[in-house]
This record gives C-alpha cells, sequence and structure tokens, in this order.
C-alpha cells in the first residue's frame, strides 16, 4: 500500500486500554508532572466519592520508596461479585475497561469528580505496575496488573476472616509514558491533600513520605470550609476585619451550596471555588451567580440600614478587595468548559447559587448585625477610593503620557506591529541590557533593563507598588494596565520574558517580578506569557575558539569536556553582562537555540504558599525551603 492510498486497511482499531497508551495526552492533559499526578488524584478522587456518599472517614496516601504510590481507603470496598454482562469480577471491570464505574447512574454517587469512569483503567494503562486489594464480605481480594494493564493474575482471596471494609491500591507510572519524570512530588500532594480535607468536614487524610527520611503528616478539619478561609487568612499574612466568618449552605434543584467568607485589611483576592472537589479555577457559572448576588445583597442592606449616602453604590469590584472566599458546590451531572477543562458551565447553575447566595447571606447579616456593618464598611472603603480615582482620572492620563515619554529612552522598543509574536525582555542590569539591545532581533524583541531589585509586592500597598520606577516601567511597557484595571487584551506583547543572572541576585529578582505579576498581571501569568530565559553558565572553546560550546548546567559541562577532552578552556560567566551581543544572541534570544521555562500555576493554593515562604518577612522557612530546593553547581560547592 502507498503512502496516498486510504482505504479500509488505513483504518485502526485499538483494543482495550491500548487508547490510553497511544494517546495519554487525551485522558490526562499530559505525560509531564502535572499529568503524572493526575494520576493518583485519579486513584484518590475515587476515595473521595465514597466519603462524599458517607461510607469513608480515612484515606491514606504512602509515596513509597520504588517510586511507587498506594492509597488506601476504608470505604465499602470496590464490588468483588461477578458482573452479569460481562461476566468478571466488577473490580476488573473497572480497572480494565474505559467508561466503566459507579458514577454513571446517579445511584453509587449523587455527585462525583475525577474522569467520570475512565480514571482507574487509565491509571493502569499507564502503569508499570498496578495491584488492588479490597477487603470485603469477611476476606481480603487481590488482583495484579503489569505492563499497562496486562492481567497477572485474577482475583484471588488472599485473607480471611477480616474486620471492616476499604479499598487499596498501589500503582507505579511508567517510564515509557512519562518520560520527563515519574518521580511524585510531596508539596504537590500535601497541597491538594490539604485541600480535600477542608472541603470534607470530617475526613482524615494521612500523608506519608516513605522516600529518604519517613516524613508523614495528618490532614483533618473539624470547620470544614470555614477552618479553609481562616487557613488562607494566615497564608495570605494579612488580617481580618471581622472575627466570625459569613458561612451560609442551602440545596435547590439537586445542587448543594456551601460557602464561607473572612474579609481582611489586603489589598487582594483570594476567591477558591469547586465543583465536586475538583477546582475550577477559571470560574464559571457558579461564579458569576455568587458575585452577582453579593453586590446585590450587600447593597440592600446597606440601603437598607442607612449605611450608604444617596450617591454611594457598591459595583462588584468593590467587594473584590480584601475578599477570601471559599465557594463549594456539589452538582450532579456537571459541565467543564476552558483551556484546562476547570471552567464550569452549567447555565442552571448561575440563578441556583444567586438564590441560595442571596437567601443565605441575607439571613446571615441579619443574625450577626456587627459584623455586617463590619463588613459593608470594608467594601465602602473601596468604594470611596474608587469614586476618588474616577474623578483623578484625567490626571492619571496626563501622569501615564509623561511615564510613556520617559520610557521612550529606557526602552528599546521592536519595530514590528505584530502583537502575538513580539517579545518583550526584562534585563537585569544596564550592561546586559545594552548587549541585549544590540544583539536581539529588533523586529519582534523589545528589551527593557531594569536597575537594582524591584520592590517586593508581596505585602506592599498599592501606593507604594506605583510609586516604584522600576514596576512602572514595566506596567507601561506591558501595557495591559494592572490590578483591577488589567486587561490581556491591550497587552502589547505575546511573551514577557525574565531575563536575570544565572546566581542568588538573579534568582532574588526572578522572585521578585513573578511576586508581581502574582498579584498584579495574574491573568498573563494564567494565559501562558510569562517565560523565565535560561542564560548558561559556560562556555566551553577548542582550537583557540573554532569550536565553542555552551554548558546550561554542570552536567552538561561534563558531557561537553567528554567529548572535547581535558584540552577545551571553560569560562564561567558571573552574569549576563560578560556575554557580547552575539553571544547573548545565540545562546539566550535565538528562537532556535534558546531554552525557556514557561511559568504556569498548577495549584492555586500551593502558589500562595510558596510565596508566603519565599516573600514574608519570616527568615526560618525562607531558609529551610531554598536548602531543600537549590541547585548547587560545582563552584558553590
Amino acid at each position: 500500500m502507498t503512502a496516498k492510498q486510504y482505504n479500509a486497511e488505513s483504518i485502526q482499531v485499538l483494543e482495550g486500554l491500548e487508547a490510553v497508551r497511544k494517546r495519554p495526552g487525551m485522558y490526562i492533559g499530559s505525560t509531564g508532572s502535572r499529568g503524572l499526578h493526575h494520576l493518583a488524584f485519579e486513584i484518590i478522587d475515587n476515595a473521595i466519592d465514597e466519603a462524599g456518599a458517607g461510607f469513608c472517614d480515612q484515606i491514606a496516601v504512602t509515596i513509597n520508596i520504588d517510586g511507587s504510590i498506594t492509597i488506601v481507603d476504608n470505604g465499602r470496598g470496590i464490588p468483588v461479585d461477578i458482573h452479569s454482562v460481562k461476566k468478571i469480577a466488577a473490580v476488573r471491570l473497572a480497572f480494565e475497561t474505559l467508561h466503566a464505574g459507579g458514577k454513571f447512574g446517579g445511584e453509587t454517587y449523587k455527585t462525583s469528580g475525577g474522569l467520570h469512569g475512565v480514571g482507574a483503567s487509565v491509571v493502569n494503562a499507564l502503569s508499570v505496575y498496578l495491584t488492588v486489594d479490597i477487603k470485603r464480605n469477611g476476606k481480603l481480594y487481590r488482583v495484579e496488573y503489569v505492563n499497562g494493564g496486562q492481567l497477572k493474575s485474577d482475583l484471588h482471596v488472599i485473607g480471611k476472616k477480616m474486620t471492616g471494609t476499604g479499598t487499596s491500591v498501589v500503582f507505579k507510572p511508567d517510564p515509557l509514558i512519562f518520560k520527563e519524570t515519574t518521580v511524585f512530588k510531596y508539596d504537590s500532594l500535601r497541597s491538594r491533600l490539604m485541600e480535600l480535607s477542608f472541603l470534607n468536614n470530617g475526613l482524615t487524610i494521612l500523608l506519608t513520605d516513605l522516600r529518604g527520611e519517613t516524613k508523614t503528616e495528618t490532614f483533618t478539619s473539624k470547620n470544614g470550609i470555614i477552618g479553609f478561609v481562616d487557613h488562607l487568612i494566615k497564608l495570605s499574612n494579612v488580617s481580618p476585619v471581622h472575627k466570625k466568618p459569613i458561612y451560609f449552605q442551602g440545596e435547590k434543584e439537586d445542587v448543594v451550596v456551601e460557602c464561607a467568607i473572612q474579609y481582611n485589611d489586603g489589598d487582594d483576592e483570594s476567591l477558591h471555588s469547586y465543583v465536586n472537589n475538583i477546582p475550577t479555577d477559571e470560574g464559571g457559572t457558579h461564579e458569576s451567580g455568587f458575585r452577582t448576588a453579593l453586590t446585590k445583597v450587600f447593597n440592600n442592606y446597606g440601603r437598607k440600614n442607612n449605611l450608604f449616602k444617596k450617591d454611594e453604590n457598591l459595583i462588584g469590584d468593590d467587594l473584590k478587595d480584601g475578599l477570601t472566599c471559599v465557594l463549594s458546590l456539589k452538582v450532579k451531572d456537571p459541565q467543564f468548559e476552558g483551556q484546562t477543562k476547570t471552567k464550569l458551565s452549567n447555565m442552571e447553575v448561575e440563578g441556583i447559587v444567586q438564590s441560595l447566595t442571596n437567601e443565605g447571606i441575607s439571613q446571615f447579616f441579619e443574625q450577626n448585625t456587627s459584623v455586617a456593618k463590619d463588613v459593608i464598611h470594608r467594601t465602602l472603603t473601596t468604594c470611596l477610593i474608587r469614586l476618588a480615582a474616577k474623578k483623578a482620572k484625567e490626571l492619571k492620563k496626563k501622569a501615564r503620557d509623561a511615564e510613556v515619554k520617559a520610557l521612550s529612552g529606557k526602552l528599546a522598543a521592536c519595530s514590528g506591529k505584530d502583537k502575538t509574536r513580539n517579545e518583550l525582555f526584562l534585563v537585569e542590569g544596564d550592561s546586559a541590557g545594552g548587549s541585549a539591545k544590540m544583539g536581539r532581533d529588533r523586529r519582534f524583541q523589545a528589551i527593557l533593563p531594569l536597575r537594582g531589585k524591584v520592590i517586593n509586592t508581596y505585602r506592599a500597598k498599592i501606593d507604594k507598588v506605583l510609586g516604584n520606577e522600576e514596576i512602572r516601567s514595566i506596567i507601561t511597557a506591558v501595557g495591559s494596565g494592572v490590578g483591577k484595571e488589567f486587561d490581556l487584551e491591550k497587552g502589547n506583547y505575546a511573551r514577557v520574558c525574565i531575563m536575570t543572572d544565572a546566581d542568588i541576585d538573579g534568582a532574588h529578582i526572578r522572585c521578585l517580578l513573578l511576586t508581581f505579576f502574582y498579584r498584579y498581571m495574574k491573568p498573563l501569568i494564567l494565559s501562558g506569557r510569562v517565560y523565565i530565559a535560561q542564560s548558561p553558565l559556560y562556555k566551553v572553546e577548542k582550537e583557540r575558539g573554532k569550536i565553542i560550546r555552551y554548558a546550561f548546567n554542570d552536567p552538561e559541562l561534563k558531557k561537553e569536556l567528554k567529548e572535547l577532552g581535558k584540552t577545551a578552556k571553560i569560562s564561567r560567566y558571573k552574569g549576563l553582562g560578560e556575554m557580547n551581543p552575539e553571544q547573548l544572541w545565540e545562546t539566550t534570544l535565538n528562537p532556535a537555540n534558546r531554552r525557556m521555562i514557561q511559568v504556569t500555576i498548577d495549584d492555586t493554593l500551593e502558589a500562595e504558599r510558596k510565596l508566603s515562604i519565599l516573600m514574608s518577612e519570616q527568615v526560618e522557612p525562607r531558609r529551610d525551603f531554598l536548602m531543600e530546593n537549590i541547585v548547587f553547581t560545582d563552584d558553590d560547592m
């Protein structure tokens, strides 16, 4: 058959779990670190569904020495009886067949998360080995798989006279699939398990890491999402403006809504929403319904109790400053959309959430008048600032025009007008900035040199942030505005690239810039437009410069020396300023050769935790974190 022929033989049929191994990204998103952890979360979500149905109150997750992971729950245990149609044990059906599980009919689980019937089988398909142990009917059953879901031993009894019920799943990801890494990150699991313990009141989750020195933590919350809000407040290093959190719970048309709110003295909003325990980072109909009701009930209460003047009226943005909120929904048949499938699209949910939020907060305010007044005054302060800012808009426009004029002598703009291609490089120091300006491709690369370290924006007030010259230059160059006024579509660049020295000061500047983008330009990160440029640490020459190679780390240096021999000249770059324009283009700016790290937010809660460690005033946690995560070069040792 020639390459151009297209007939019946061209149609391939992938049997069983073969389709998953052929196209794993279709099922778990990626075969990188995020997809790897998705496997663990799929099995964990099955246990969480048992807890949500009221049959499980303990889950244990263990990272084993060999890199495998074990998830144990004390739920009912996966059924082991023979399926009437498929004629094999039900547990085998769940782990061997796509779209087989207890989540479809609605009788077993009223609501559920995960991949809806493909999770267990997908995990099996992408594992070197997987073993399921089930305690049920007073016996302990086991079924084993190897090499991507091939049955090693059929379901059999390995213990009798057992007490209790539950399921244990141990699996090891397949390195043929996960070529980037098969190493589970303790912090990634920790963050998600802590989150789940808050969202499932009374559930105890144990996390153990047996690699190296054994590490164990237990997560449980007697206060549910109220405890979650308290945790977020402490994590953000802010002070609440009312002691008692606003809390309500309600159910309507098979949709359960639970919400906890606490206002603080900070400037940022921290809204975490979930549907069936799944984080909805992109929002959706439930968030829009919540925000509409929040604005309405605050205005109604304020007017009813004469807390507003005639010309004062709260808008949605006024309610965002200092808002810490956890909104958790249980929906029978959730529909998701968006880039990462974390945006709820059920249209009927919007009205339901709006109604329940209106009723819940109104009732809470009537029963807790002091809290209501504190919250209204907090949001009213933001409203008054907004009104004052509106009057000063013309003055700000004049100041902005002056800023653009001043920036023109600092920013080396690109000549191209294609915003989908243009790049902005934020370069540490005038020396490196000068080399970058001469070495760049002027058609689509703009250079903005930064002098010194920018302000730490983690806890700084907005007026101090905007008062920093380097920050103002970045805001003006990016062109999208800042904070609540940020508009991604108005931006001038498809990529904003941080380019700093490969030393401790450069790392600090990167942290400061990333903190600023996270606090005041988060959509820039969420849209995948922020990058970290990687510059080489070494230049390796031989034969008087006839052979020149670059190494970005010590292992690469050793590899180059092995190929070129001991007679090669090694140059260690102490900073970007030591590179001439040609070298900077060849190693760091040229799209054909350069290495870039795209900045992403896989876990908002974990991002908040790491920011609090790295950017707060507490020295000890930051030192411990750096010592655990820093990569030393040979020169540092």
